[in-house]
């Protein structure tokens, strides 16, 4: 199988940027946005009904699609962290009371589901907060007893993974500052490291100094498998799966790493029936054109602080014998966007504890990972076709 030849360059920022009809770098490159938008509603006490609140449990009532994801995602990289229970739910649990927190989020203020949980929640004496779009008939239920943290900023439907992830941290924070507060980062500070991605991200930066470039430019040609090293990334994997299918129309894989790791053989194997006498040590693709077979690239994200063992798991792909399969080890540089953001006049000991905190928590660097990935699917679009004309639903299309 032979990939479409791309029809623009990507260091071609003029033309990607006049390409952009629909607004894709854009809407991928507002996570900071998103995030800033939600702690500016923090800052006007948007919360304050859960200040010196210690309830029982957080309960995530999430609706399909990005904040069911966050959910899952939210949960995954607390693992025993947290100092309460919290937990993710499709509907409002029946066990739910005056004792809870419960946080309602999605896309839809029409979904019965989650108009449901507002409704049964509020009755029962809950908290609740909304992320969701205030308005119909969830504003009905809602009516003026629930926190709000409505959207603020405008994107496409797969780019809103970091807003909902927000809103959960935002309530973690507020209900739980002694333990699962210091396990999430200040969203502040968030937005600030994922605008300094998004910069580097940019169309005007070359594929060398631009990681969102680099990876589309890595995933070009081949078959793609988004492999995550622990089970907060197999979560942000299946995000970026997601998000390759709706941006790009391009189809990947999500796992495990183990599970990557096990199938890394029949892989070798299947990416060599496709042209059984293609033989790689002579075939040049200056002289003879693409490769007539599909080779698969396995991008393992990570989060792990260690990263000479992150690398060292990414060995096992080297012993398959063919180099039909290979490996990238796809991480956030967190520690790169803090020095960026680091203020030169600062004195010595406060640049040594922002280098000391360079890495970041989990989350953030999850969340790093999260807004490259769709950056790169939005340039992946761009390249593999020409601009399509809008479908009908406006520049970013659907309510949000």
């Amino acid at each position: 199988m032979i990939a479409g030849t791309p029809v623009l360059d990507l260091d071609d920022a003029a033309s990607l940027e006049a390409a952009d009809a629909d607004g894709a770098l854009r809407s991928a490159a507002s996570g900071g946005a998103q995030v800033r938008a939600t702690a500016a509603a923090v800052g006007e006490d948007a919360l304050a009904g859960l200040t010196d609140l210690r309830p029982r449990s957080v309960v995530l009532v999430a609706g399909s699609g990005r904040a069911a994801r966050a959910a899952s995602l939210l949960v995954a990289t607390l693992g025993d962290r947290a100092g309460l229970p919290v937990v993710p739910a499709a509907a409002l649990p029946p066990w739910v009371g005056p004792l809870d927190v419960v946080l309602v989020s999605g896309d839809d203020a029409g979904d019965p589901r989650l108009i449901d949980a507002v409704d049964r929640a509020l009755r029962r004496g809950a908290e609740v907060v909304v992320a969701a779009p205030h308005e119909g008939p969830l504003r009905a239920a809602a009516a003026g007893r629930a926190a709000v943290l409505e959207p603020r900023v405008r994107v496409l439907d797969h780019n809103r993974l970091l807003r909902f992830l927000a809103a959960g941290i935002a309530v973690l924070r507020a209900v739980d500052p002694t333990r699962s507060g210091t396990a999430v980062p200040d969203l502040t500070d968030l937005a600030d490291v994922l605008d300094a991605e998004a910069l580097r991200d940019s169309p005007q930066n070359e594929v060398f100094h631009n990681p969102a470039k680099t990876l589309a430019a890595r995933m070009l040609q081949h078959g793609i498998v988004l492999a995550g090293d622990s089970p907060a990334a197999a979560e942000l994997a299946e995000h970026g799966a997601e998000v390759l299918l709706q941006s790009a129309g391009r189809v990947s894989a999500a796992v495990d790493l183990a599970e990557a790791v096990a199938a890394r053989a029949r892989m070798a194997e299947a990416a060599g029936e496709s042209a059984s006498d293609f033989d790689p040590m002579f075939h040049d693709e200056e002289l003879d054109g693409p490769a007539p077979v599909e080779r698969i690239r396995v991008f393992v994200l990570s989060a792990d602080r260690d990263r000479s063992a992150a690398r060292r798991r990414l060995a096992v792909f080297a012993g398959t014998g063919s180099s039909l399969v290979d490996a990238d080890l796809v991480n956030a540089d967190v520690d790169l966007l803090h020095t960026d953001l680091t203020d030169p006049a600062a004195p010595a000991q406060t640049k040594a504890e922002d280098s000391a905190l360079g890495q970041g928590t989990e989350l953030e660097q999850l969340a790093v990972l999260a807004l490259r990935l769709e950056m790169a699917a939005a340039y992946l679009r761009l390249i593999g076709s020409r601009a399509a004309a809008a479908d009908g639903q406006g520049q970013y299309g659907g309510s949000y």
